[in-house]
């Protein structure tokens, strides 16, 4: 273990003892390098790896605090690096989902209040009204997700289904969806959700988000599949441009079909 990784772990060790709770002032720096036995230079940047994982904050002319460690605040890298991941790596993305979701909207069933069925209701509304333009639909449709999350009033869920059902992965699919012609079906699926919440029927409504979810793997393992079976690029070859589904993703794992803006904005 380097000084610095060694400086982390004890600054963390501090923080998760309670010697360090949460809005603290952190020692002055060569007071703290000497309660922690660690020379000025492995302490300074393990504060600057503690800032970056939102542990610390430092403020200028004031000092080094322990920041609010709430979910949100520390887990909210997990949406950057979901918007990172390629190939099949989705796929894998969606099952954890998968896992997730249904759960969650189970638990919301039975949590939810009249406001955030309401809430729920007018971003179905909108998705049914924005049927044709993709833009709206990814809006509403990640919208209408977080929303029923947050009904569950469990922090780490919502910021864990947040990061990893970001607006990359949900554009993928309803570029698909809508290019497919089947945008009515997902819209339905939706429907399914709410009125199993509006019911506060939890088995419902977790079998009905776990047939939206299983909807959503089936359609990017089949396009995975049309990409994995397309030329590659080692004989000189794309995957074709127009070639329906498959060619949306496409796109997105890495093939430039020279249609991108057209579909994302009809």
């Amino acid at each position: 273990m380097s000084l610095t990784d060694e400086a982390i772990s004890r600054i963390r060790a501090l923080v998760q003892s309670g010697e360090l709770p949460p809005g603290s002032r952190l020692p002055p720096e060569h007071q703290l390098a000497a309660q922690l036995g660690v020379s000025r230079n492995p302490l300074r940047e393990a504060v600057k790896a503690l800032v970056v994982a939102r542990v610390l904050d430092v403020r200028r002319g004031d000092g080094t605090y322990v920041t609010s460690l709430e979910p949100r605040l520390l887990l909210e890298g997990l949406g950057l690096a979901v918007e990172l991941l390629r190939d099949d790596t989705l796929l894998e993305i969606v099952q954890v989902r998968r896992m997730l979701e249904p759960a969650a909207t189970a638990l919301a069933a039975s949590r939810i209040s009249a406001a955030q069925l309401a809430e729920i209701g007018e971003h179905l509304a909108a998705m049914r009204e924005a049927s044709d333009d993709v833009e709206k639909l990814i809006h509403h449709d990640a919208a209408f997700h977080r929303a029923v999350v947050r009904a569950t009033g469990n922090e780490t869920l919502s910021t864990l289904l947040d990061g990893i059902s970001g607006h990359t992965l949900r554009m993928r699919v309803w570029r698909g969806t809508v290019e497919a012609g089947s945008s009515h079906k997902t819209v339905a699926e939706h429907e399914a959700i709410y009125n199993a919440l509006a019911a506060g029927d939890a088995t419902l409504a977790q079998a009905a988000a776990l047939m939206h979810i299983g909807t959503t793997e089936t359609w990017i393992r089949s396009v995975l599949e049309d990409v994995e079976n397309s030329p590659s690029e080692a004989d000189g070859d794309q995957a074709p441009p127009g070639s329906g589904v498959a060619d949306g993703l496409w796109q997105d794992l890495g093939g430039d079909t020279g249609e991108t803006e057209t579909r994302e904005t009809r």
